[in-house]
C-alpha cells in the first residue's frame, strides 16, 4: 500500500482530537478509529472525494481477503462517524456510508466460568509473595465487581474506600459508579495494600508520584496486557485451559452468576456500567443457556 498523505494524516487526527472531546472514547477505541481510517487513506490513496461506489469496493476488497464481518462492521461504525463530522464541519454535504448496510453478525453468548472454576482461578495466586498477593487482589476485585480490564489497571489507588466497601470506577465515555465490596474482596485489598504494595513502590523512582492501585515489580502500573498473561498463568496453575479463558472472562461471569442467583437486571446493569439495558439482556440469554443444560441433563424426560 502507498505511504498515508500528509493532509489525511492531519483530517484523521482533527477527527481523533473532535470524537474523543465530543464522545470521551476510550483510548483503544481511538486508535482502532485511526487504524481504520489510516488502512482506508492507504488502500484509496486520498480520503477527499470518497463516494458510495469507493466504500463498496473497499468493503468487498477486505470480504474477499478474510477480514471477518465483525471487523466490517466496526469499520463501517468508523466510517459513519467521520462522514457525519465531515458534514457536521461543512466539509461535506453527503454521507456515501449512510446507505451501506453492516454485515449480519452471528451472537455471541459471553463465556462465562463455572463457579468452581472462578473459585480455582482465584486461589492459584501464591499469596506468600508480593506479586501473588497482588493477583489475587486483582481477580477478587475483578470478580466481585465485575470490572472491565481497562478499569481495572486504571484505578488508582484512591479509588477504593475500604471503611464504606465501595470502589469508585470510571468507566466507558467517562461515566462514574460506585461499586460494593464483597467481604473477600476487601479482605485481598486490605492486605495488598497494607504488605505488599509498599514494598513494590520502593523500588519505583518517585514513590510519592505513583498513583495506580496495582503496580508491577519496578513500581509501575500494571498493563491491560501484563493482567492477560496474569489471568493466563492462574488458568493453567487452576487446571483451566488457558486458550479458553480470557480476563473479560471473569466479568462475564461476575454477571451470570449474579442473574444465576437471583439479581436484576436493572441493577446489575448499574454494577456493569451499561448505558443502554439492551447490553446487559444479553446475560439473561446465558442463564437462560444455563437452565436448558441442567433441564436436559437431570429431567427424566428431557
Amino acid at each position: 500500500m502507498p505511504p498515508l498523505a500528509d493532509a489525511d494524516d492531519a483530517a484523521i487526527e482533527r477527527f481523533i482530537d473532535a470524537i474523543w472531546a465530543e464522545r470521551g472514547l476510550s483510548a483503544a477505541t481511538l486508535e482502532a478509529y485511526r487504524r481504520d481510517l489510516q488502512g482506508l487513506a492507504r488502500w484509496r490513496g486520498a480520503l477527499a472525494g470518497l463516494d458510495r461506489k469507493a466504500l463498496f469496493d473497499y468493503l468487498a476488497m477486505r470480504t474477499e481477503a478474510g477480514y471477518t464481518p465483525r471487523s466490517n462492521a466496526r469499520l463501517l461504525s468508523t466510517l459513519r462517524a467521520w462522514f457525519a463530522s465531515c458534514v457536521q464541519r461543512g466539509e461535506r454535504s453527503d454521507d456515501p456510508s449512510a446507505l451501506l448496510h453492516p454485515p449480519k453478525l452471528p451472537r455471541l453468548l459471553p463465556k462465562a466460568l463455572s463457579e468452581a472454576q472462578v473459585e480455582a482461578l482465584l486461589a492459584a495466586p501464591d499469596a506468600q509473595t508480593a506479586l501473588g498477593l497482588r493477583d489475587r487482589a486483582m481477580l477478587e476485585l475483578m470478580y466481585a465487581c465485575g470490572l472491565r480490564v481497562s478499569e481495572l489497571v486504571s484505578l488508582p489507588a484512591t479509588a477504593v474506600n475500604l471503611r464504606q466497601g465501595v470502589l469508585r470506577v470510571m468507566g466507558k465515555g467517562s461515566r462514574e459508579r460506585l461499586v460494593p465490596l464483597g467481604e473477600e474482596s476487601q479482605h485481598w485489598l486490605r492486605r495488598w495494600s497494607s504488605e505488599a504494595r509498599p514494598a513494590l513502590l520502593e523500588t519505583a523512582r518517585d514513590p510519592s508520584r505513583v498513583v495506580a492501585l496495582f503496580v508491577d515489580a519496578n513500581g509501575d502500573a500494571l498493563t491491560r496486557q501484563a493482567f492477560w498473561a496474569l489471568v493466563k498463568r492462574c488458568a493453567a496453575v487452576a487446571g483451566i485451559d488457558p486458550r479458553r479463558i480470557s480476563p473479560h472472562g471473569l466479568r462475564h461471569s461476575f454477571a451470570t452468576h449474579l442473574l444465576n442467583h437471583g439479581a436484576d437486571l436493572r441493577a446489575l446493569q448499574m454494577l456493569l456500567g451499561h448505558a443502554s439495558l439492551s447490553t446487559t439482556q444479553i446475560y439473561t440469554l446465558v442463564a437462560r443457556e444455563h437452565l436448558k443444560s441442567l433441564h436436559a441433563r437431570h429431567h427424566p424426560r428431557a
